[in-house]
């Protein structure tokens, strides 16, 4: 059974079926696609694809609005089982997230990846949780810095398979004792 996190304004969520029409709203914005380094949604269909392979990934979840429907505006992951890019180690993971155009600069990302530090800290004991953004993206690497990350190392080479390039890549880190520090 997927967990479902809170916070004061957000509700995080496994995804259904019933939310390809929200998730296309949102991921077929170009703006949020590309800076994320995939393509962007084609129709429903494409989007309940997504839900149904990559969004049933243990620890990923919809970023929901509460009060809203429980319209999924984003999405928010945990991966603690590493990607063709990174090899995570044991007790370690790694936050992605997306947030849809009409809802940047709301602070709706900052307190999500709070509740996953948070999530990935207590509940499932991590030592260290990195986070990256591409160059030139500027709003992941604000919150980032928000949420207390700091610089790692850069991925001067990562192969973005999707948009069939290459970028730079720079990840974060925040061990679970500065977020200890940061959170008393």
């Amino acid at each position: 059974m997927m967990t479902t996190l809170e916070t004061d304004r957000l509700i995080l969520r496994g995804w259904q079926d019933e939310d390809a029409a929200s998730l296309y709203k949102y991921a077929s914005d170009e703006r949020v696609a590309y800076s994320a380094g995939w393509i962007p949604h084609l129709d429903e269909g494409y989007s309940k694809a997504i839900i149904r392979t990559v969004f049933k990934r243990p620890e990923t979840y919809a970023i929901c609005l509460k009060g809203h429907r429980n319209e999924p505006i984003g999405n928010i992951s945990l991966d603690i089982y590493g990607n063709e890019n990174k090899k995570l180690g044991q007790c370690e993971g790694e936050i992605g997230f997306w947030i849809g155009y009409p809802h940047w600069g709301e602070g709706i990302a900052p307190e999500a990846v709070r509740e996953l530090l948070r999530h990935g800290f207590e509940d499932l004991r991590l030592h260290q949780i990195y986070c990256g953004y591409f160059l030139g993206n500027h709003n992941s690497e604000r919150v980032q810095e928000k949420c207390g990350f700091v610089f790692h190392h850069v991925e001067p080479h990562v192969k973005v398979l999707m948009l069939e390039e290459e970028r730079v890549e720079y990840i974060n880190a925040m061990s679970f004792e500065r977020w200890k520090k940061l959170n008393d």
